[in-house]
């Protein structure tokens, strides 16, 4: 139970990452400190607040979502690779300021006390339903907004910004929305993550291996694909558990694949997949109707 908790985790986050990347050509290695911050508000609304701690999940990515307004405000200032650097100075600020606050427990971190009283079984089952819950919600939510008018601009910017605003798209509006949703879904599947473990600690809740692992699923599986991600995380942890005996080559192999993956096949493993056979689970594309 815990490793497909583990799974629909980094699904999520995989999808939120291509939404952001993929799509509006924002590519973030700073999406850790959304996974961080969704753990750490977790911890205060359950424990500090007294909230359900399974209400408190979603609650948890309002907070990572109001965090990433001004936030976005000072990213969005860089563009290209300074973007990129940018999000992941952001998130080792939000380390700091977390690991040197008496609250949220400085370096060690915190347990999330509030399902103590709760059965292990209940608390196992509730955490197991709230993971197929929200992986079912964010697949619907991406698919649906890539489906709308909305998406339909946003892979309109990603093609070409000038291009799309002659067509009368807003592409700051566009893209800052699409950072606040990614937030939000990272921030909800961060309270997940730490309400299935219960210890939260800065380095491990702001570690960039959250990012890397997601960039791995995203870019494996074929970036700009609703598809991509699910093949890339599936193909993860069969890795993961092929490879872990291997100690630190573990890392090295992933690395080497996700290189060749790239300069081989740059569009992914579905992608490949798709154009050979024509499949297309979650069709994204648009034609036009001649009418009389």
């Amino acid at each position: 139970m815990r490793v497909v908790i583990e799974f629909i985790a980094l699904l999520v986050l995989a999808q939120m990452w291509n939404l952001l990347a993929g799509y509006a050509g924002l590519v973030s290695i700073g999406q850790q400190a959304y996974v961080g911050l969704g753990g750490y508000a977790l911890i205060v609304l359950a424990d500090d607040l007294g909230v359900n701690p399974f209400l408190a999940v979603p609650l948890a990515g309002l907070v990572a979502t109001a965090v990433a307004l001004p936030t976005a405000a000072a990213v969005f200032r860089f563009r290209g690779g300074y973007f990129a650097v940018g999000t992941w100075a952001v998130a080792e600020v939000y380390r700091l300021l977390v690991a040197n606050t008496d609250a949220l427990g400085r370096g060690t971190g915190r347990t999330l006390k509030a399902v103590f009283p709760l059965a292990r079984e209940t608390r196992e089952l509730g955490t197991y339903g709230l993971a197929f819950a929200i992986g079912l919600a964010a697949l619907v939510a991406v698919y649906g907004y890539l489906r709308s008018r909305q998406g339909l601009a946003l892979m309109a910017i990603r093609d070409s910004e000038p291009a799309s605003e002659t067509l009368g798209a807003d592409v700051f509006r566009a893209k800052l929305a699409v950072y606040l949703i990614a937030a939000f879904g990272t921030g909800v599947t961060g309270a997940l993550i730490y309400l299935n473990v219960i210890r939260i600690s800065p380095d491990a809740a702001f570690s960039i291996n959250w990012t890397a692992y997601t960039i791995f699923s995203a870019v494996i599986g074929g970036l700009g694909t609703v598809e991509g991600p699910i093949v890339g995380t599936l193909l993860f942890f069969v890795l993961r558990e092929a490879l872990s005996a291997y100690g630190a080559w573990y890392m090295i192999l992933l690395g080497l694949l996700g290189v060749v993956t790239m300069l081989r096949f740059p569009q992914g493993l579905w992608g490949l997949l798709a154009e050979r056979f024509d499949l297309h689970v979650f069709p994204l594309q648009r034609r036009v109707r001649l009418t009389d």
